[in-house]
């Protein structure tokens, strides 16, 4: 053993990566939620519980999608959320009554926003954030993405595209009307709803998903035996038998997924 190897430290040495999986992700979900609500919003806790639950995933983040006012520096040409006022936020439809009372308070650039469900996991292996990536995106989260690091962490995001971002104020001055407001909100609204309904789609999908591979791991044997029989049906496709029920059912085509526009694979960073 060389002198660099003897000033190595065990901790440092290659960690099998089941192992280092659980620690992060006993580590993660064992840390106080520091998010302005403090806890996971209600319309994301099945999701998020039911990811958990499962030895192959952890979440890091969540947000069911909210419609906010804030209120930015007039000098920048963007709001930065850091620094910023938040005048108003919501995680359920908002009236122009709300808005209106909360823009009295705005000193710069007040702008409304929908920002749709987003939710961040760590997965055990590309495989496994594949399979999610696969629901995410039948359920409507077609800007979803896989993002692996350079030390083989597995990130899943679940994201859509349906946003909305409209400036009212500069320089604390009013510049759209109260009936603008109104069908700004009336917008914001059904995106909201539009976006609940995707949320509920994809607990419905990723339940039957993880359902179906627990079915899979659990029978090999049958699964095997029933495809050499396949084998010796005259005249039958001996690879249409075991898959046209999961590709059925599921509305997509993994050999696809590689293909995905939604689908991503970047570098972290060394220190990541």
């Amino acid at each position: 053993m060389t002198n660099v190897e003897r000033s190595v430290p065990k901790t440092l040495k290659l960690m099998d990566p089941s192992v280092q999986f659980r620690r992060s992700k006993a580590q993660c979900l064992g840390k106080a939620d520091l998010s302005r609500r403090g806890s996971v919003d209600e319309d994301v806790k099945e999701i998020v519980q039911l990811l958990n639950s499962r030895d192959q995933f952890f979440t890091t983040s969540s947000c069911s999608g909210r419609i906010l006012l804030i209120d930015g520096d007039s000098s920048g040409f963007e709001v930065q959320k850091q620094n910023c006022c938040w005048l108003l936020v919501t995680h359920k439809p908002c009236i122009k009554d709300d808005v209106m009372v909360a823009l009295k308070k705005a000193g710069g650039d007040a702008i409304l926003k929908f920002e749709p469900f987003i939710l961040h996991v760590q997965c055990r292996q590309l495989q496994d954030a594949q399979l999610l990536h696969s629901v995410a995106i039948d359920s409507g989260f077609r800007n979803s993405g896989i993002t692996v690091g350079k030390r083989g962490k597995t990130m899943l995001a679940v994201r859509s595209t349906h946003g909305l971002e409209v400036p009212l104020t500069h320089k604390g001055k009013l510049m759209v009307t109260e009936e603008y407001i109104d069908f700004l909100l009336n917008l914001a609204n059904q995106k909201m709803e539009e976006n609940k309904k995707r949320i509920e789609r994809l607990y419905n999908c990723l339940q039957h998903a993880l359902e179906m591979e627990t079915t899979t791991k659990s029978q090999p044997k049958i699964r095997e035996r029933n495809n050499l029989l396949s084998t010796h049906k005259k005249g039958r496709n001996p690879e249409t038998v075991g898959d046209r029920c999961i590709a059925g059912q599921n509305d997509s085509k993994p050999e696809e997924d590689d293909d995905d526009p939604g689908f991503s694979v970047s570098l972290f960073p060394e220190e990541y």
